[in-house]
Protein backbone atom coordinates (compact mmCIF):
# COMPACT_ATOMS: atom_id res chain seq x y z
CA UNK A 1 0.00 0.00 0.00
CA UNK A 2 1.35 3.45 -0.95
CA UNK A 3 1.73 6.36 1.47
CA UNK A 4 -1.00 9.04 1.76
CA UNK A 5 -0.68 12.70 2.72
CA UNK A 6 -2.54 15.13 4.98
CA UNK A 7 -3.85 18.45 3.57
CA UNK A 8 -0.72 20.13 4.97
CA UNK A 9 1.72 17.61 3.38
CA UNK A 10 2.56 15.24 6.23
CA UNK A 11 3.26 11.76 4.81
CA UNK A 12 1.27 8.88 6.34
CA UNK A 13 3.35 5.79 5.63
CA UNK A 14 1.72 2.43 5.04
CA UNK A 15 2.69 -0.61 7.12
CA UNK A 16 5.88 -2.22 5.84
CA UNK A 17 6.56 0.52 3.33
CA UNK A 18 9.70 2.61 2.77
CA UNK A 19 12.21 0.09 4.06
CA UNK A 20 15.53 1.83 4.53
CA UNK A 21 14.03 5.32 4.12
CA UNK A 22 11.50 5.31 6.95
CA UNK A 23 13.79 7.31 9.25
CA UNK A 24 14.44 10.01 6.65
CA UNK A 25 10.74 10.35 5.89
CA UNK A 26 9.90 10.48 9.61
CA UNK A 27 12.42 13.29 10.12
CA UNK A 28 10.89 15.21 7.23
CA UNK A 29 7.42 14.75 8.75
CA UNK A 30 8.69 16.12 12.09
CA UNK A 31 10.14 19.15 10.31
CA UNK A 32 6.82 19.77 8.56
CA UNK A 33 4.99 19.51 11.91
CA UNK A 34 7.51 21.94 13.41
CA UNK A 35 6.93 24.58 10.71
CA UNK A 36 3.16 24.08 11.02
CA UNK A 37 3.27 24.63 14.78
CA UNK A 38 5.58 27.66 14.84
CA UNK A 39 7.23 28.31 11.53
CA UNK A 40 7.59 31.77 9.96
CA UNK A 41 7.73 32.56 6.24
CA UNK A 42 7.02 35.36 3.81
CA UNK A 43 4.81 35.28 0.73
CA UNK A 44 5.08 37.81 -2.07
CA UNK A 45 1.72 39.08 -3.36
CA UNK A 46 1.64 40.74 -6.76
CA UNK A 47 -0.75 42.94 -8.74
CA UNK A 48 -2.83 41.42 -11.50
CA UNK A 49 -3.44 37.91 -10.13
CA UNK A 50 -4.39 36.02 -7.01
CA UNK A 51 -1.75 34.03 -5.13
CA UNK A 52 -2.55 30.34 -4.63
CA UNK A 53 -0.88 28.56 -1.73
CA UNK A 54 -0.41 24.85 -2.46
CA UNK A 55 0.58 21.82 -0.44
CA UNK A 56 4.00 20.20 -0.83
CA UNK A 57 3.42 16.54 -0.05
CA UNK A 58 6.21 14.90 1.91
CA UNK A 59 8.58 17.89 1.83
CA UNK A 60 9.20 21.04 3.85
CA UNK A 61 9.00 24.66 2.75
CA UNK A 62 5.39 25.02 1.61
CA UNK A 63 4.06 28.49 2.61
CA UNK A 64 0.73 26.86 3.34
CA UNK A 65 2.34 24.75 6.09
CA UNK A 66 3.70 27.62 8.24
CA UNK A 67 2.09 29.09 11.33
CA UNK A 68 3.10 32.71 10.62
CA UNK A 69 2.86 34.16 7.11
CA UNK A 70 3.93 37.73 6.31
CA UNK A 71 2.65 39.05 2.99
CA UNK A 72 5.06 41.26 1.05
CA UNK A 73 5.11 43.05 -2.28
CA UNK A 74 3.67 46.24 -3.74
CA UNK A 75 -0.06 46.46 -4.51
CA UNK A 76 -2.33 48.99 -6.19
CA UNK A 77 -5.49 47.00 -5.44
CA UNK A 78 -6.70 44.42 -2.95
CA UNK A 79 -5.51 40.88 -3.79
CA UNK A 80 -6.59 37.35 -2.77
CA UNK A 81 -4.38 34.63 -1.31
CA UNK A 82 -6.07 31.23 -1.55
CA UNK A 83 -5.72 27.82 0.12
CA UNK A 84 -7.16 24.38 -0.84
CA UNK A 85 -10.68 23.48 0.34
CA UNK A 86 -9.51 20.74 2.74
CA UNK A 87 -6.94 22.76 4.74
CA UNK A 88 -7.79 23.00 8.44
CA UNK A 89 -5.37 25.14 10.46
CA UNK A 90 -4.93 28.54 12.07
CA UNK A 91 -2.47 31.22 10.98
CA UNK A 92 -0.94 34.49 12.12
CA UNK A 93 -1.21 36.67 9.01
CA UNK A 94 0.52 40.03 8.65
CA UNK A 95 -0.06 42.41 5.74
CA UNK A 96 3.35 44.02 5.18
CA UNK A 97 2.69 44.99 1.56
CA UNK A 98 3.22 48.55 0.34
CA UNK A 99 0.50 50.59 -1.37
CA UNK A 100 -2.07 50.64 1.47
CA UNK A 101 -4.08 47.73 0.07
CA UNK A 102 -5.80 44.79 1.79
CA UNK A 103 -4.91 41.11 1.42
CA UNK A 104 -7.87 38.70 1.49
CA UNK A 105 -7.10 35.18 2.79
CA UNK A 106 -9.70 32.73 1.49
CA UNK A 107 -10.43 29.24 0.25
CA UNK A 108 -9.74 28.61 -3.45
CA UNK A 109 -13.45 28.31 -4.32
CA UNK A 110 -16.84 28.50 -2.69
CA UNK A 111 -18.86 31.21 -0.97
CA UNK A 112 -17.58 30.72 2.58
CA UNK A 113 -16.28 33.58 4.71
CA UNK A 114 -12.77 34.93 4.29
CA UNK A 115 -10.18 36.85 6.35
CA UNK A 116 -9.37 40.41 5.30
CA UNK A 117 -5.95 41.53 6.52
CA UNK A 118 -5.82 45.32 6.54
CA UNK A 119 -2.58 46.91 5.36
CA UNK A 120 -0.11 47.09 8.22
CA UNK A 121 -2.22 44.91 10.55
CA UNK A 122 -2.03 41.35 11.85
CA UNK A 123 -4.90 38.89 12.36
CA UNK A 124 -5.34 35.31 13.53
CA UNK A 125 -7.22 33.41 10.80
CA UNK A 126 -8.53 29.94 11.42
CA UNK A 127 -9.43 27.87 8.39
CA UNK A 128 -12.26 25.56 9.43
CA UNK A 129 -12.61 23.19 6.44
CA UNK A 130 -16.18 22.88 7.76
CA UNK A 131 -17.81 22.28 4.37
CA UNK A 132 -16.67 20.35 1.35
CA UNK A 133 -17.85 23.07 -1.04
CA UNK A 134 -18.10 26.34 0.90
CA UNK A 135 -15.73 26.18 3.89
CA UNK A 136 -15.27 29.24 6.11
CA UNK A 137 -12.34 31.22 7.45
CA UNK A 138 -12.85 33.29 10.63
CA UNK A 139 -10.56 35.85 12.23
CA UNK A 140 -9.39 37.21 15.56
CA UNK A 141 -7.96 40.71 15.21
CA UNK A 142 -4.62 41.48 16.83
CA UNK A 143 -5.24 45.21 17.43
CA UNK A 144 -2.07 47.24 17.08
CA UNK A 145 -4.20 50.42 17.46
CA UNK A 146 -7.39 51.08 19.42
CA UNK A 147 -9.06 51.87 16.11
CA UNK A 148 -9.03 48.13 15.41
CA UNK A 149 -11.22 47.48 18.44
CA UNK A 150 -14.66 49.04 17.93
CA UNK A 151 -15.81 48.27 21.50
CA UNK A 152 -12.74 48.74 23.76
CA UNK A 153 -13.20 48.53 27.52
CA UNK A 154 -10.92 49.25 30.46
CA UNK A 155 -10.56 46.85 33.32
CA UNK A 156 -8.77 49.44 35.46
CA UNK A 157 -7.24 52.91 35.42
CA UNK A 158 -5.72 54.16 32.18
CA UNK A 159 -2.11 55.29 32.66
CA UNK A 160 -0.95 57.32 29.65
CA UNK A 161 2.69 56.92 30.71
CA UNK A 162 3.45 60.65 30.19
CA UNK A 163 1.90 60.57 26.70
CA UNK A 164 -1.22 62.39 25.49
CA UNK A 165 -4.53 61.24 24.03
CA UNK A 166 -5.09 62.78 20.59
CA UNK A 167 -8.55 63.28 19.07
CA UNK A 168 -9.24 63.62 15.35
CA UNK A 169 -11.29 66.55 14.01
CA UNK A 170 -14.73 66.93 15.61
CA UNK A 171 -14.42 63.78 17.73
CA UNK A 172 -14.88 63.45 21.46
CA UNK A 173 -16.30 61.43 24.33
CA UNK A 174 -19.78 59.91 24.44
CA UNK A 175 -21.86 58.56 27.31
CA UNK A 176 -23.10 54.98 27.62
CA UNK A 177 -26.09 55.80 25.39
CA UNK A 178 -23.98 57.20 22.57
CA UNK A 179 -24.73 60.86 23.31
CA UNK A 180 -21.75 63.16 22.69
CA UNK A 181 -20.71 64.91 25.91
CA UNK A 182 -17.21 66.28 25.27
CA UNK A 183 -16.22 67.33 21.74
CA UNK A 184 -12.70 68.22 20.64
CA UNK A 185 -12.44 70.29 17.46
CA UNK A 186 -9.37 71.46 15.55
CA UNK A 187 -10.76 72.74 12.26
CA UNK A 188 -12.00 76.04 10.87
CA UNK A 189 -12.84 78.68 13.44
CA UNK A 190 -12.90 76.08 16.21
CA UNK A 191 -9.15 75.63 16.56
CA UNK A 192 -8.25 74.17 19.96
CA UNK A 193 -11.96 74.22 20.79
CA UNK A 194 -13.69 72.00 23.35
CA UNK A 195 -17.50 71.77 23.37
CA UNK A 196 -19.23 70.36 26.43
CA UNK A 197 -22.78 69.23 25.70
CA UNK A 198 -25.57 67.39 27.42
CA UNK A 199 -27.28 65.75 24.47
CA UNK A 200 -29.11 63.29 26.70
CA UNK A 201 -31.14 65.88 28.65
CA UNK A 202 -30.62 69.17 26.84
CA UNK A 203 -29.70 70.78 30.17
CA UNK A 204 -26.71 73.04 30.65
CA UNK A 205 -23.32 71.36 30.61
CA UNK A 206 -21.37 71.06 33.85
CA UNK A 207 -17.75 70.66 34.88
CA UNK A 208 -17.48 69.49 38.46
CA UNK A 209 -14.74 68.54 40.88
CA UNK A 210 -15.43 64.90 41.76
CA UNK A 211 -13.85 62.32 44.01
CA UNK A 212 -14.16 60.65 47.36
CA UNK A 213 -13.11 63.75 49.31
CA UNK A 214 -15.32 66.73 50.12
CA UNK A 215 -14.64 70.45 49.66
CA UNK A 216 -12.62 70.07 46.47
CA UNK A 217 -11.51 73.14 44.54
CA UNK A 218 -11.90 73.44 40.77
CA UNK A 219 -9.01 75.39 39.25
CA UNK A 220 -8.79 76.90 35.76
CA UNK A 221 -5.36 78.09 34.70
CA UNK A 222 -4.39 79.82 31.43
CA UNK A 223 -0.83 79.78 30.12
CA UNK A 224 1.52 82.75 30.34
CA UNK A 225 -0.37 86.03 29.90
CA UNK A 226 -3.48 84.25 28.64
CA UNK A 227 -6.86 84.81 30.28
CA UNK A 228 -9.94 82.74 31.15
CA UNK A 229 -12.74 84.04 28.92
CA UNK A 230 -16.52 83.88 29.43
CA UNK A 231 -17.56 83.76 25.78
CA UNK A 232 -20.54 85.64 24.40
CA UNK A 233 -23.14 84.23 22.00
CA UNK A 234 -26.38 86.05 21.19
CA UNK A 235 -25.82 87.96 24.45
CA UNK A 236 -22.67 89.42 26.04
CA UNK A 237 -20.54 87.03 28.07
CA UNK A 238 -21.67 86.55 31.69
CA UNK A 239 -20.41 84.82 34.81
CA UNK A 240 -23.22 83.70 37.12
CA UNK A 241 -22.55 83.10 40.83
CA UNK A 242 -25.25 80.77 42.13
CA UNK A 243 -26.73 80.23 45.56
CA UNK A 244 -25.92 76.97 47.35
CA UNK A 245 -29.11 75.36 45.96
CA UNK A 246 -28.29 76.48 42.40
CA UNK A 247 -31.85 77.81 42.06
CA UNK A 248 -30.80 81.42 41.34
CA UNK A 249 -27.69 83.59 41.19
CA UNK A 250 -26.19 86.97 40.35
CA UNK A 251 -24.38 87.80 37.11
CA UNK A 252 -21.34 89.78 36.04
CA UNK A 253 -21.95 90.75 32.41
CA UNK A 254 -19.80 92.36 29.73
CA UNK A 255 -20.94 95.51 27.88
CA UNK A 256 -22.65 94.75 24.53
CA UNK A 257 -20.71 94.42 21.29
CA UNK A 258 -21.98 97.82 20.11
CA UNK A 259 -20.06 99.63 22.88
CA UNK A 260 -16.72 98.21 21.64
CA UNK A 261 -15.27 98.17 25.15
CA UNK A 262 -12.08 96.27 25.99
CA UNK A 263 -11.04 98.02 29.21
CA UNK A 264 -9.55 96.21 32.19
CA UNK A 265 -10.29 96.69 35.90
CA UNK A 266 -7.68 95.62 38.46
CA UNK A 267 -8.80 94.99 42.02
CA UNK A 268 -7.23 96.95 44.94
CA UNK A 269 -3.83 95.94 46.29
CA UNK A 270 -4.72 97.07 49.84
CA UNK A 271 -6.72 95.30 52.53
CA UNK A 272 -10.49 95.30 52.36
CA UNK A 273 -11.98 97.82 54.83
CA UNK A 274 -15.50 98.31 56.18
CA UNK A 275 -17.59 101.30 55.04
CA UNK A 276 -15.57 101.83 51.88
CA UNK A 277 -16.43 101.62 48.20
CA UNK A 278 -14.53 100.69 45.04
CA UNK A 279 -13.37 103.51 42.82
CA UNK A 280 -11.01 103.85 39.86
CA UNK A 281 -7.88 105.31 41.47
CA UNK A 282 -5.68 105.53 38.37
CA UNK A 283 -5.73 104.83 34.63
CA UNK A 284 -3.11 103.33 32.32
CA UNK A 285 -3.72 104.02 28.65
CA UNK A 286 -6.99 105.55 27.48
CA UNK A 287 -10.19 104.96 25.60
CA UNK A 288 -11.79 101.56 25.14
CA UNK A 289 -8.58 99.69 26.05
CA UNK A 290 -7.71 101.62 29.23
CA UNK A 291 -6.58 99.73 32.35
CA UNK A 292 -8.13 101.01 35.58
CA UNK A 293 -6.60 100.36 39.00
CA UNK A 294 -9.33 100.11 41.64
CA UNK A 295 -8.94 101.18 45.27
CA UNK A 296 -11.05 101.29 48.43
CA UNK A 297 -12.24 104.86 49.10
CA UNK A 298 -14.28 106.68 51.74
CA UNK A 299 -17.74 107.90 50.93
CA UNK A 300 -17.77 111.68 50.40
CA UNK A 301 -20.67 114.04 49.70
CA UNK A 302 -23.18 111.84 51.58
CA UNK A 303 -24.20 111.28 55.17
CA UNK A 304 -23.72 108.06 57.08
CA UNK A 305 -26.49 108.10 59.69
CA UNK A 306 -25.80 106.57 63.09
CA UNK A 307 -28.00 105.05 65.76
CA UNK A 308 -29.76 107.42 68.19
CA UNK A 309 -27.37 109.03 70.70
CA UNK A 310 -28.54 109.25 74.35
CA UNK A 311 -25.26 110.34 75.94
CA UNK A 312 -22.29 112.55 75.11
CA UNK A 313 -20.13 111.40 72.16
CA UNK A 314 -17.41 112.43 69.69
CA UNK A 315 -18.66 112.94 66.15
CA UNK A 316 -16.94 111.79 62.93
CA UNK A 317 -16.83 113.55 59.57
CA UNK A 318 -19.48 112.43 57.08
CA UNK A 319 -21.86 111.14 59.78
CA UNK A 320 -25.35 112.22 60.89
CA UNK A 321 -26.72 111.99 64.45
CA UNK A 322 -30.19 111.72 65.97
CA UNK A 323 -29.62 113.25 69.44
CA UNK A 324 -32.11 112.32 72.22
CA UNK A 325 -31.85 114.67 75.25
CA UNK A 326 -34.98 113.36 76.96
CA UNK A 327 -32.95 112.25 80.02
CA UNK A 328 -30.47 115.14 80.15
CA UNK A 329 -28.16 117.47 78.26
CA UNK A 330 -25.70 115.95 75.77
CA UNK A 331 -22.34 117.24 74.48
CA UNK A 332 -21.26 116.44 70.91
CA UNK A 333 -17.49 116.91 70.50
CA UNK A 334 -16.37 117.69 66.95
CA UNK A 335 -13.41 115.90 65.30
CA UNK A 336 -10.31 117.64 63.99
CA UNK A 337 -11.47 119.70 61.03
CA UNK A 338 -10.67 119.06 57.36
CA UNK A 339 -11.96 121.42 54.68
CA UNK A 340 -15.33 120.26 53.39
CA UNK A 341 -15.98 117.81 56.22
CA UNK A 342 -19.63 117.75 57.28
CA UNK A 343 -21.50 116.67 60.42
CA UNK A 344 -25.32 116.61 60.69
CA UNK A 345 -27.43 116.67 63.90
CA UNK A 346 -31.20 116.54 64.59
CA UNK A 347 -33.27 116.89 67.77
CA UNK A 348 -34.62 113.35 67.95
CA UNK A 349 -37.34 113.81 70.67
CA UNK A 350 -38.01 117.55 70.45
CA UNK A 351 -36.37 118.17 73.85
CA UNK A 352 -33.49 120.54 72.99
CA UNK A 353 -35.54 123.33 74.65
CA UNK A 354 -35.54 121.37 77.91
CA UNK A 355 -32.10 119.79 77.80
CA UNK A 356 -29.83 121.52 75.30
CA UNK A 357 -27.28 120.02 72.91
CA UNK A 358 -23.79 121.43 73.48
CA UNK A 359 -21.39 121.31 70.51
CA UNK A 360 -17.69 121.51 71.50
CA UNK A 361 -14.81 122.03 69.06
CA UNK A 362 -11.70 119.84 68.97
CA UNK A 363 -8.95 121.47 71.04
CA UNK A 364 -8.45 125.13 70.04
CA UNK A 365 -10.46 124.87 66.81
CA UNK A 366 -13.37 127.28 66.33
CA UNK A 367 -17.08 127.17 65.71
CA UNK A 368 -18.39 130.14 63.69
CA UNK A 369 -15.11 131.95 64.29
CA UNK A 370 -15.23 131.48 68.08
CA UNK A 371 -13.53 129.07 70.45
CA UNK A 372 -16.67 129.01 72.63
CA UNK A 373 -18.98 126.02 72.62
CA UNK A 374 -22.19 126.25 70.62
CA UNK A 375 -25.45 125.63 72.51
CA UNK A 376 -28.52 124.45 70.61
CA UNK A 377 -31.74 124.88 72.66
CA UNK A 378 -34.45 125.12 70.02
CA UNK A 379 -37.06 122.36 69.93
CA UNK A 380 -36.73 120.11 66.83
CA UNK A 381 -33.59 121.92 65.72
CA UNK A 382 -31.45 120.31 63.06
CA UNK A 383 -28.49 121.55 61.05
CA UNK A 384 -25.27 120.71 59.24
CA UNK A 385 -21.81 121.83 60.34
CA UNK A 386 -19.21 122.30 57.58
CA UNK A 387 -15.52 122.87 58.28
CA UNK A 388 -13.96 125.79 56.41
CA UNK A 389 -10.53 126.75 57.77
CA UNK A 390 -8.67 127.69 60.97
CA UNK A 391 -10.17 131.18 60.96
CA UNK A 392 -13.89 130.33 60.93
CA UNK A 393 -13.66 126.63 61.80
CA UNK A 394 -17.08 124.91 61.64
CA UNK A 395 -19.98 126.87 60.16
CA UNK A 396 -23.70 126.12 60.18
CA UNK A 397 -25.06 125.37 56.72
CA UNK A 398 -28.54 126.69 57.55
CA UNK A 399 -29.47 129.59 59.86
Amino acid sequence: MASTYTPLGVELQATGENAGTWGTKTNTNLQIVEQISGGYTTQAVTDGADTALTVSDGSTGATLSHRIIEFTGSLTASRNVTIPLDVQNFYFLKNATSGSQNVVFKYATGTGTSATVTNGKTVIAYAKADDGTNPNISTISLASDLVDDTTPQLGGNLDTNSFMIDFDDAHGIRDENGNEQLIFETTGSAVNHIDITNAATGAGAQIGAVGGDSNLNLKLRPKGTGVIEAMGATNPGSIQLNCESNSHGIKLTSPPHSSAQSYELKFPTGNVTADRFLKVASITGSGTTAVGQLSFAEVSGGTSWQAVKTSSFTAAAGEGYFVNTTSGAITMTLPAGSIGSEIVFIDYAGTFDTYALTIAADGSEKIAGSTADLTVSIERAGNTLVYTDSTQGWLLKNK
